[in-house]
């Protein structure tokens, strides 16, 4: 069993398309997108973690089929565009609005939103979020797991703590590479 992240699907909503610049030309086929890289990623043994903001503008009935149709056994940390309906579909295995857990021998502290201070944070425990779009400047130990920061699929712990190049300082007068 493979442990998955994500956030901030949005799924059903016309609207982050242009807020979020995301690539797609209608709703329909950002949402196909999403599902489809969701069930390549995902086998329906595994574990994801939803930190959020899974759908808006879509019928019960609607999101709870959505909901069967994406592979493993799925857990939703509510956003604030979750309301009583999307914390009410039956296949969540949990719905909460924060968790711990330990996986791979690394502390994690997971929230729709980020934190400034966070427990374990001393001790290298890392806070996954989603909430910002990728739009706040990150802080060490903390990671939004956004689908609009992780190419619109969930991503595994080895996928979020692989370094990433640092943007380097460039001489007086050129542009930041």
């Amino acid at each position: 069993m493979t442990v998955y992240f994500t956030s901030d699907t949005h799924f059903g909503h016309g609207g982050a398309r242009g807020r979020f610049r995301r690539p797609f030309d209608s709703t329909d086929e950002m949402d196909a997108a999403m599902e489809a890289n969701w069930n390549a990623a995902v086998a329906p043994g595994d574990e994801v973690w939803h930190l959020g903001d899974f759908a808006l503008h879509m019928k019960p009935d609607a999101m709870a089929a959505l909901l069967g149709r994406l592979n493993g056994t799925k857990h939703l940390i509510a956003g604030n565009n979750d309301g009583p309906p999307t914390l009410a579909l039956p296949g969540w295995a949990s719905v909460g609005h924060y968790a711990e857990l330990t996986l791979d021998g690394i502390d994690l502290v997971m929230c729709h939103y980020a934190f400034r201070t966070w427990n374990g944070m001393h001790r290298k425990a890392l806070n996954l979020h989603g909430h910002s779009h990728g739009q706040l400047k990150p802080q060490p130990r903390q990671i939004d797991v956004g689908v609009d920061v992780w190419n619109f699929r969930p991503v595994t712990l080895a996928d979020l703590i692989v370094p990433r190049p640092r943007r380097k300082k460039a001489p007086e007068g050129d542009a930041l590479l």
